[in-house]
C-alpha cells in the first residue's frame, strides 16, 4: 500500500457542502407544500428582494430575487446569487442562476437553472407535464433527457412562505413536503416543523420571528419568518446563513471568510498512531441523537459506542464468484452523475484493462489511471465522471465518480462511499470507493492511491448524491475518540474477512 500523500488537505472537500447550500436554494424552488391560497404571489410580484448569504459570521454572497407578472396569471421568478467561497485558502467564485414560471398557486410550469464555479459547469431546464417534470441536463459536454415522476405539481414559494402561517397553527406543528431536487434529480419528501415564536437579533435588532425547522434528509435546517410569511433567517449545519437584507447590504462582501474545510473538520480526541500498514483500529463515537448510520457493515464493526476499523486483505477469487458482493446489482448502473455508459468512458476502461487477468489487476489499473491522471484540487460543484475525464481536474469526490463510471463501464460493481479520514490532527470529510472482489467489497481511495484504504476511512454511508446529502447532520455534530491500541485488539475480525 503506497503511503498517504500530504495533498490530501487540499483533497477532502467536504463531500456535501454543494448539496447543503444548493438545498437551501432548491427548497425554494422545487417545494410541492401544504394546500394554501397562494394569491399573494400575484399580489406582491413586480419586486425585488435580497438576501446576504454568511459563512461563520463573515459575508460570502448574496441573492438576488425578481418577482414579475406574466400572461395568464402567472408570475417569473429571476434568482441569481453569487458567491465566494475559500478552500485551502484559495477562492472559489460560484454563480447560481434560477428563472422559473409559476402559476397563481404557486406551482411550478417551467425552469431553468444552472451553476457555475472554477473547473464547473451544470445546467438544467425543464417543464411540468402530468406526474412528470421533464427534463434536459447538461454537464461539461454531457447532455442527457430524462424525467422524474411526482405525485403532485412541485411548488414554489421562493423567499415567501405565507403558506406556512395557517390560523391553526401551534408549537409542535409539523407537515411533510414532497419535493423535487434539481441538483440530484431525485423526489423527496421533507418535514417541517413549527417551533414557535422567537426572539432573534439581526443586525443590532431583536426580532419577534416564527421558527420553522425543516429536516432535509436528516440535516436540520431553521428558518424564521416574520409575519408577512417573508424569510428573514435562514441557516444550514454547515455554517452558511441566508439573512433579507437591504440592496446595499446585501451586495457587499467581506475581504475574508474561514476556510471551508478547516471549520467543518471533526477535531478528535486521543493519539492517532501511525497509520502505514496499521490492520485495525477502535474509535469511540459520538454520534447526533436520533440519527441511524450503518457503520456496522464489511470492514467496520459497531459495538455500542466503539467502531473497529479493520483494512481489508488483498485476495483473488475466482471467475465464477465475481460480482457476488451484496447490492452488485445496483453498483453497475449508469446515472446522470456517474456515466457509465458513455463511449469515451468506455473506450478508456477497456484499454486499461485490456490483457490484465483477474479483477484486483484490472481494478488497480483503473486506479492507477485515475490517480496518475486527475489533478488534485478543489472542484466547488456536483461530482461528474465525464465532466472529470474530460477537464482532469478534481477533489475526492471526482476522483470516486470517475473510478465509479470507468470500473461500472467495464462490468466490475463499484460504490462511491462517503464518510470521513484522517489529515493533521482532525478527520475531514472525504469520498472513497468500494470494489465488489469475489463475494466481498473492498475499500480504495484513488485520491490517496490507496488500495486497501487505511483504517482511518471512517464510512458513514454509500450512494451518490441523494445519499450523501445526509453527511450533513453529522456537522458540528460528530465527535471521534481514538481509542488506544490495547482496546482495539478487543474487537474480532469483521465478516468480510473470516474465512
Amino acid at each position: 500500500m503506497n503511503k498517504k500523500i500530504p495533498t490530501i488537505l487540499k483533497t477532502a472537500v467536504v463531500v456535501v457542502w454543494v448539496l447543503l447550500l444548493v438545498g437551501l436554494f432548491k427548497r425554494d424552488v422545487f417545494i410541492t407544500s401544504v394546500t394554501a391560497d397562494q394569491q399573494q404571489l400575484l399580489n406582491r410580484a413586480d419586486r425585488e428582494e435580497y438576501q446576504g448569504i454568511y459563512f461563520k459570521d463573515a459575508k460570502i454572497g448574496y441573492v438576488v430575487n425578481n418577482y414579475t407578472i406574466g400572461e395568464e396569471n402567472t408570475v417569473r421568478i429571476d434568482q441569481k446569487a453569487k458567491m465566494r467561497i475559500n478552500v485551502s485558502n484559495m477562492e472559489h467564485l460560484i454563480d447560481l442562476r434560477l428563472q422559473a414560471v409559476l402559476l397563481a398557486d404557486s406551482t411550478l410550469r417551467t425552469f431553468s437553472f444552472s451553476f457555475d464555479s472554477p473547473f464547473y459547469r451544470m445546467s438544467a431546464e425543464g417543464e411540468v407535464v402530468e406526474g412528470a417534470v421533464v427534463f434536459e441536463l447538461t454537464t461539461g459536454s454531457n447532455t442527457i433527457r430524462n424525467s422524474i415522476p411526482v405525485e403532485q405539481p412541485p411548488m414554489l414559494p421562493t423567499a415567501r412562505r405565507g403558506y406556512l402561517l395557517t390560523d391553526t397553527l401551534n408549537e409542535g406543528d409539523k407537515v411533510k413536503i414532497p419535493s423535487f431536487d434539481p441538483v440530484s434529480l431525485t423526489a423527496k419528501s421533507t418535514v417541517i416543523e413549527y417551533k414557535g415564536r422567537d426572539r432573534v437579533l439581526i443586525n443590532g435588532r431583536v426580532n419577534n420571528l416564527h421558527k420553522f425547522m425543516e429536516n432535509y434528509s436528516g440535516a436540520r435546517i431553521n428558518f424564521w419568518l416574520d409575519d408577512n410569511g417573508d424569510v428573514v433567517k435562514e441557516e444550514s449545519p454547515a455554517g452558511f446563513v441566508f439573512l433579507k437584507e437591504p440592496k446595499f447590504k446585501a451586495l457587499s462582501f467581506d475581504e475574508t471568510s474561514d476556510d471551508l474545510l478547516a471549520a467543518v473538520a471533526v477535531k478528535i480526541s486521543g493519539t492517532m498512531p501511525d497509520l502505514d500498514e496499521l490492520e485495525q483500529l477502535s474509535y469511540r463515537l459520538e454520534l447526533p441523537e436520533g440519527e441511524a448510520f450503518d457503520l456496522d457493515d464489511g470492514r467496520q464493526q459497531l459495538e455500542g459506542s466503539v467502531l473497529t476499523v479493520t483494512r481489508e486483505i488483498l485476495q483473488e477469487y475466482s471467475g465464477e464468484q465475481q460480482g457476488a458482493c451484496d447490492g452488485a446489482e445496483a453498483a453497475l448502473v449508469s446515472s446522470p452523475y456517474i456515466q457509465a455508459e458513455d463511449q469515451e468512458i468506455v473506450k478508456q476502461a477497456r484499454s486499461l484493462i485490456e490483457g490484465r487477468d483477474g479483477r484486483l489487476a484490472q481494478i488497480k489499473a483503473l486506479a492507477d489511471w485515475v490517480y496518475t491522471n486527475i489533478e488534485k484540487r478543489p472542484v466547488l460543484g456536483i461530482p461528474d465522471a465525464r465532466t472529470t475525464f474530460v477537464n482532469r481536474v478534481g477533489d475526492c469526490n471526482e476522483h470516486a465518480a470517475l473510478f465509479a463510471a470507468l470500473a461500472r463501464s467495464v462490468g466490475i460493481p463499484t460504490h462511491i462511499a462517503a464518510g470521513v479520514v484522517y489529515h493533521k490532527e482532525a478527520f475531514y470529510y472525504h469520498a472513497w470507493n468500494e470494489v465488489c472482489v469475489g463475494d466481498r467489497w473492498l475499500s480504495l481511495d484513488t485520491t490517496t492511491n490507496q488500495l486497501p484504504a487505511d483504517v482511518s476511512h471512517i464510512q458513514f454511508l454509500r450512494g451518490e448524491m441523494e445519499e450523501q446529502v445526509r453527511i450533513g447532520a453529522l456537522i458540528g455534530k460528530l465527535g471521534i475518540e481514538v481509542l488506544p491500541r490495547n482496546d482495539s485488539n478487543k474487537t474480532t475480525t469483521p465478516d468480510n474477512e473470516k474465512e
